[in-house]
């Protein structure tokens, strides 16, 4: 299992953190999805056989956010 902290730009509400909890936690290989609002960050724990990082962030993207 891989964890990484990315930082996403454009979240500021609830919606938000569901949002990409939702849209990031439904991929397979993904085993926890954790948004720091305060932080704008994202927190991934994922299994890099089954993921990689960039599908990972090109859905937080999909979502209307910027990822660093």
């Amino acid at each position: 299992m891989k964890n990484v902290t990315l930082n996403v730009q454009g979240m500021s509400c609830g919606h938000c953190v569901k949002a990409v909890e939702g849209s990031v936690g439904e991929l397979t290989g993904v085993e926890q999805v954790t948004v720091k609002l305060d932080d704008a960050q994202v927190e991934v724990v994922y299994n890099d056989s089954q993921v990689s990082l960039e599908k990972i962030k090109e859905t937080i993207d999909d979502q209307g956010y910027d990822v660093e």
